[in-house]
């Protein structure tokens, strides 16, 4: 880890990382640091914080002093002596009849070098130029050829939003960019409405990039079949900013455009969101159902043996073995438990049959485990059988 400072030397420049040192100034500071051209004067913009080695490519240039009185004051001198070689160099400029546009001039703090910053349509020799210059100032000179937007960010203006244009207040570095960006935004091509006051595409056109590229992604294509709240349509246009879909809707032989948002449209094949009121009807509906399941219980319980040992019989075998289990569930809940007598419902089973004429049974026959019970039964059982058989067999004599 090593602490840095943030420097910058214009306006809306680019930001410099420099080693303070013994040094600790804070934001707003003037600081005069050694740079790759000579001794500058910057001010601070970023406190002393820690960054890790790694995101240095170079070694840092120290802090030789915070600046004092006398070089705040040397600094304005040189800003007014910048405005006199301005005028110089134009003159100059004008007697070599050279093709060139003089944008600005930079004094070192030193004074040890000048610089002539200059915009061209090509290539442009100013070697006598240059002479000229050196004879006046006695000092180095050196001439750049910059961009367009170099010279906007260095000459500052108001762009097409009345504000003033953001390379020259506040951006430090310049970012790509293209037509396809206006195109995503839905913006006019006009090059004229889409470029700044350097001729090129604005720089706000990225600004806004990252969150149209992902509110895209989640919203249907232009021209795709959506399913909305009054049916399905086709989608005619998106509002990226306001998250809307423009839905072209057929009815009979006409159509109409609606607007909806994003949420409300489907695409076809995919499931609705589920809604929270929904979700309550239904368990409202639910509640009374299971409601009404515990009463037909109750009244299941208070029905009479001979008729709910009927209706035990016509149950599924399986429902009629998971009996038991629900009879122990009432015990672990405390609810009196009517347990039947095999011999009993063997005594009502027999005089149900003698009032009740023999039918064919329609369901298979008991399982081994049942006739092993009948067989098991209290021994009065064989007398029962035997006078029911006499009584039979007198009738049928008689």
């Amino acid at each position: 880890m090593v602490n840095v400072i943030g420097v910058r030397f214009q306006n809306a420049g680019k930001l410099y990382f420099f080693d303070p040192g013994a040094y600790w100034p804070t934001p707003g500071d003037f600081v005069v640091v050694e740079t790759a051209r000579g001794i500058e004067f910057g001010e601070v913009v970023t406190s002393v914080r820690e960054i890790n080695d790694e995101m240095l490519q170079s070694p840092l240039k120290k802090v030789v002093r915070i600046a004092t009185a006398e070089d705040v004051r040397h600094a304005q001198e040189n800003k007014a002596g910048e405005k006199e070689a301005y005028a110089i160099c134009q003159k100059k400029i004008a007697e070599h009849k050279l093709d060139m546009k003089l944008v600005s001039v930079e004094y070192t703090f030193d004074n040890s070098k000048i610089l002539f910053y200059f915009t061209a349509n090509g290539r442009v020799d100013f070697r006598s130029l240059v002479k000229d210059l050196a004879a006046v100032f006695k000092t180095r000179i050196e001439l750049r050829q910059i961009g367009v937007r170099d010279e906007a960010k260095m000459l500052g203006g108001l762009g097409p939003c009345g504000r003033p244009i953001c390379c020259g207040a506040f951006l430090g570095d310049f970012q790509p960019v293209s037509i396809k960006m206006a195109k995503e935004q839905n913006l006019s091509l006009n090059p004229t409405k889409i470029s700044g006051v350097c001729g090129r595409l604005m720089c706000c056109l990225k600004y806004e990039q990252d969150n149209y590229e992902q509110t895209r992604k989640r919203m249907p294509k232009v021209g795709k079949e959506v399913i909305t709240p009054d049916g399905p349509g086709v989608v005619w246009d998106l509002n990226i900013i306001k998250e809307t879909v423009r839905v072209r809707i057929q009815k009979g032989d006409s159509s109409e455009l609606k607007d909806y948002p994003m949420a409300e449209v489907q695409r076809p094949g995919q499931q609705p969101a589920p809604v929270k009121e929904e979700a309550e009807n239904k368990s409202a509906e639910e509640a009374p159902a299971a409601v009404e399941a515990d009463a037909s219980a109750e009244t299941v319980e208070n029905q009479p043996r001979a008729k709910r040992e009927r209706s035990e019989q016509k149950r599924p075998q399986k429902e009629r073995r998971d009996k038991p289990a629900q009879h122990h569930d009432n015990e672990k809940m405390g609810k009196p438990v009517q347990r039947e007598n095999p011999a009993r419902k063997n005594k009502e089973e027999n005089a149900s049959k003698a009032d009740t004429p023999q039918q064919k049974p329609a369901s298979a026959p008991a399982p081994a485990k049942e006739a092993s019970k009948q067989e098991s039964a209290s021994p009065w059982k064989a007398a029962v059988e035997r006078a029911l058989r006499a009584a039979q067999g007198g009738e049928q004599n008689s």
